[in-house]
């Protein structure tokens, strides 16, 4: 694994977590984004980012320094990737937009860069041929609040190299990872193929209204000892792409109540601006959220 530089693509819920964490294990990378603007609102998480990393890592201020000095940004997509060792592709989980960034990438980026691709519920499968080089891509997953739930799960498809496959569990190692190989595709990986049913139960009884978010968080966190119930948890991961999610499932299972909880999500949270911890308001508010306080398990 002889990686230098990394481009990060999509500086959302994730992708500037990743482009940070690389940054801090000293990589140089490249944040790329749509323009400027949402460029200057990562470098602004990237400072409350910072923040966290001295109370959960015990980062020292040289450390963060020397986080900032490998980041550079750049909106300009044929320049981002002009040197990339690697692209980490982090952008909104929609096929289309997912198919027409490849698309886009593969006219632009050397040929010895190598392609990953973030997606938390998607196959490799589905994109490799709109890469230009499939065997140099292959799915690098990695788990919200990166710093504190270092999973990296690599999962390659049928015509991954196996060299490529074995430098990214390599590159995941350095980055401070804990490396989750996986052996043969599978939709949801480990991490969401556990996590996303839950989460679909737990939306399931909200949208039939058998109980509010907290109260099944209650349930959740005092029935069996857990921290977050499953609405912090959405929260976390971000509404939109919750939503984005199930509307995959809705699509594919034509559920009715799948179309429910989708047009739920959209009404009730994203079209009110209440997208989770990224804006500060979703089924709680930030900082601070209810589940929290002391009080919230007490009767």
């Amino acid at each position: 694994m002889n990686f230098k530089q990394i481009m990060v693509a999509g500086s959302g819920v994730l992708g500037y977590q990743i482009a940070f964490q690389t940054a801090f294990h000293g990589f140089k990378v490249t944040v790329y984004d749509v323009n400027d603007q949402v460029l200057d609102k990562a470098k602004a998480k990237f400072h409350e980012l910072s923040t966290c990393y001295q109370q959960d890592m015990q980062a020292s201020q040289a450390q963060l320094d020397a986080t900032f000095a490998n980041l550079s940004y750049q909106s300009d997509l044929a320049l981002a990737v002009q040197d990339a060792d690697l692209v980490i592709e982090a952008v909104p989980e929609d096929p289309s937009i997912k198919r027409d960034f490849y698309e886009k990438l593969a006219k632009v980026a050397p040929e010895k860069t190598i392609f990953a691709t973030n997606t938390s519920t998607l196959l490799p499968s589905q994109f490799a041929e709109f890469t230009g080089r499939p065997e140099k891509f292959l799915a690098l997953h990695f788990a919200n609040r990166i710093w504190k739930n270092n999973t990296a799960e690599i999962m390659g498809h049928q015509s991954t190299d196996a060299q490529v496959y074995a430098d990214v569990v390599e590159f995941a190692k350095a980055i401070g990872m804990l490396a989750l190989p996986l052996h043969k595709e599978q939709p949801g990986f480990i991490i969401n193929t556990l996590l996303v049913p839950f989460l679909v139960s737990a939306l399931e009884l909200w949208v039939n209204d058998v109980a509010d978010p907290e109260t099944i968080d209650k349930t959740w966190m005092k029935g069996l000892g857990n921290p977050m119930g499953p609405f912090a948890i959405i929260d976390m991961v971000g509404i939109t792409t919750a939503h984005n999610v199930a509307k995959l499932q809705a699509e594919a299972t034509q559920s009715p109540v799948m179309q429910r909880i989708v047009d739920k999500l959209k009404t009730e949270m994203i079209d009110q601006g209440n997208l989770g911890t990224p804006t500060g308001k979703g089924f709680y508010s930030y900082p601070n959220p209810a589940f929290e306080q002391a009080d919230f398990l007490k009767d």
